[in-house]
């Protein structure tokens, strides 16, 4: 079960919380960039990012030089999905259908060699699963440029909203149009490097997630 802390206690629309893991998991798993919210220097930021995740660790990367990557305070990560723009009768009851997840926590700063490796190939192979194992690997100046934080699962609430809209009940006779406009996103053909060499083939894991090129 998801933690019910009281910042991942819903106060509003208490409905369309969500309480078990399964559900933060598959909210994770289903997205590509996350919000993660810092403070520096007394304001606050937020920045989008790439992430991975293995059990209940997230783990996130970026530059050693970055000041929100230093894993020295509380931070949030956020991760939304817009599935549908719902239309009522009413401006007012207008709304979205979203699946979203947010997390809250101290993330570390991961020293040991193997989890670093590790959280870093998770973070490839959330984005391009079959990538790690097809190029090469960082070397130890890369590896020495690169911070990589864990945050831990442990703090987080799921809200999810789907169907249609929800009028007032004497709007219901208004001769005015209303249901959901859904939205889908879909890969599209890999485009190739302008210097790949001639002969190199999409591979079969990047083929496989758009159109053959």
């Amino acid at each position: 079960m998801l933690s019910t802390t009281p910042r991942t206690t819903l106060l509003r629309s208490k409905e369309r919380a969500r309480a078990d893991a399964s559900d933060l998991h598959a909210v994770l798993d289903a997205g590509l960039i996350c919000h993660l919210g810092v403070v520096v220097d007394g304001s606050p930021r937020v920045i989008p990012t790439g992430y991975g995740r293995i059990g209940d660790t997230l783990y996130l990367h970026g530059s050693t030089g970055a000041v929100s990557l230093r894993g020295t305070g509380e931070v949030c990560v956020t991760v939304t999905h817009l599935d549908g723009i719902v239309l009522a009768r009413s401006a007012f009851h207008h709304s979205v259908n979203y699946r979203s997840a947010m997390v809250y926590g101290t993330p570390r700063v991961v020293r040991d060699d193997e989890e670093r490796l590790a959280g870093l190939r998770a973070i490839t192979e959330h984005l391009a699963p079959g990538q790690w194992d097809a190029v090469r690997p960082p070397d130890r100046k890369e590896l020495a440029a690169t911070t990589v934080l864990a945050l831990s699962l442990a703090e987080a609430s799921v809200k999810v909203r789907t169907g249609p809209p929800k009028d007032d009940e004497e709007d219901y006779a208004l001769p005015v149009w209303a249901g959901v406009l859904p939205l889908r996103v879909s890969w599209g053909t890999p485009e190739p490097d302008p210097v790949l060499p001639p002969g190199v083939p999409v591979p079969a894991h990047i083929a496989g997630r758009g159109r053959p090129a």
